[in-house]
């Protein structure tokens, strides 16, 4: 009998990430309501893309950067 474990990690091409790094980048929304619109599951999958691919300093973001407080 094989039993098989559903995988919930989900792949999204480069140029979702980009373009949903460049909406938050550009203050259209948080990284928060990008997760919620878009439905990305992790809680720090777009915090890891805005390091990786953001033109912002993301490594150590203020409080207000992070949550798009002015």
């Amino acid at each position: 009998m094989n039993q098989y474990v559903k995988r919930t990690q989900r792949d999204y091409p480069l140029s979702f990430k980009l373009a949903v790094v460049e909406q938050v980048e550009k203050g259209e929304m948080t990284y928060r309501q990008a997760q919620d619109r878009y439905g990305i599951q992790g809680r720090s999958t777009v915090l890891k893309w805005l390091r990786k691919f953001g033109q912002l300093d993301w490594l150590s973001p203020s409080p207000a950067k992070m949550y798009g407080v002015n």
